[in-house]
């Protein structure tokens, strides 16, 4: 039994506009889409049953969902609570000190601010009271990041804990380097960096990830190697950021996100379309370039989560994913620079009907021996 194909809420929405905006029948859109008629025909009941909250997608709830879920939160507190007062009750009348003796003994089970109000004590008295009588070693601490803050704004916010360190020598303080980057780290005390030119070779500069796909834009099977990137498109409301996932085996768009901010979930939610139509990957590599997006730390655990291996262009080097700009440029020349959009809701239709309809199912690939990609997927398994 193959894969279960799971489609993002954008492609749901788009799907639907395509038959209730646009006028496709419902049989030649799900032909174009590659989805079963009765699922599209599905989508299309949804959107009109409830056109604001259709296709929560995961791990987001319908209003009436949503409900159950704060009611069962309330309950499972009132439960807390309750058991609370059970362990609490002989309590309520010995001193504060008992009673803070107990918040901090079982912290660990209940909410400070829970037991906090059972009791009848504040939190911030809590707090107090487990800070009264600090270690010498904490107290050396107050003194040593007094020293260290100075020494750090002295330098206009340049100096790092090695020169922070010597500082502090120099005062005749004597402490280790490691509790200097501790102490710094405590305060939020970071050095503004150093503005530097970029090296005359770019190819040589650092990135998060190395440049594992080395412009081998060959594949043996399908979700291998993608490519990604992001482009922009001109609009009377404003920019639209389209954002794609290209497999380098057949030069399939199996992801792909649109909006209108320039963001890490733009380029998330074209991964996660992805990974959904394809299925989750065994030995995955996925190239972009170092754009911020895509170095992001929210991109990068995703990538993380899903297994993925990371491989990024070298800064400048926009060769090293030209299969995704071959694409970008196929779509600007064959169907956004030719048109005029009104809105961003028009250009994402646009768009949307170039990938779904034109270039996966129908385009001819000169990569691919003049077939489309689709096709050529088709072909290869049969």
């Amino acid at each position: 039994m193959g894969t279960r194909r799971a489609f993002s809420r954008e492609f749901k929405l788009e799907a639907v506009r395509l038959v209730k905006e646009r006028g496709v029948s419902v049989a030649q859109a799900a032909r174009d889409l590659d989805v079963h008629e009765n699922v599209l025909r599905k989508w299309v009941r949804e959107a009109a049953a409830d056109p604001q909250h259709a296709f929560p997608g995961p791990g987001v709830m319908k209003p009436e969902q949503a409900e159950i879920e704060r009611l069962k939160k309330e309950n499972a507190k009132l439960r807390m609570e309750r058991d609370l007062l059970k362990k609490a009750a002989g309590l309520l009348r010995s001193g504060v000190d008992v009673k803070f003796g107990f918040v901090a003994k079982h912290r660990g089970i209940w909410p400070v601010g829970m037991m906090c109000e059972a009791l009848g004590v504040s939190r911030s008295g809590f707090y107090a009271w487990l800070s009264r009588s600090p270690s010498r070693r904490r107290q050396a601490d107050e003194v040593l990041g007094t020293h260290v803050h100075q020494s750090f704004l002295n330098s206009d916010r340049t100096y790092g804990a090695r020169r922070v360190w010597h500082d502090v020598l120099a005062l005749g303080q004597r402490c280790g380097l490691h509790r200097i980057e501790r102490l710094m780290r405590e305060q939020g005390l970071r050095a503004r960096p150093r503005r530097r030119g970029l090296p005359k070779d770019r190819a040589r500069r650092g990135a998060v990830a190395a440049n594992v796909l080395d412009r081998q834009f060959r594949a043996d099977g399908p979700n291998q190697k993608w490519v990604a990137d992001f482009t922009y498109i001109w609009t009377a409301e404003g920019w639209l950021y389209a954002a794609a996932v290209l497999d380098l085996y057949s030069r399939r768009i199996v992801g792909w996100s649109m909006q209108e901010s320039m963001s890490s979930q733009l380029v998330a939610d074209a991964l996660m379309m992805a990974v959904w139509r394809r299925g989750k990957p065994v030995a995955l590599l996925h190239h972009s370039d170092q754009g911020s997006q895509y170095t992001s730390e929210h991109f990068q655990g995703l990538l993380k989560e899903q297994g993925i291996t990371c491989s990024m262009s070298r800064a400048g080097e926009v060769w090293d994913n030209s299969a995704m700009e071959s694409f970008f440029s196929s779509l600007k020349t064959e169907r956004t620079a030719r048109k005029v959009y009104l809105s961003r809701a028009q250009a994402r239709a646009d768009v949307f009907d170039y990938i779904e309809r034109f270039y996966n199912p129908t385009r001819r690939h000169s990569t691919l021996g003049y077939v489309s990609p689709i096709e050529f997927e088709k072909t290869e398994r049969a």
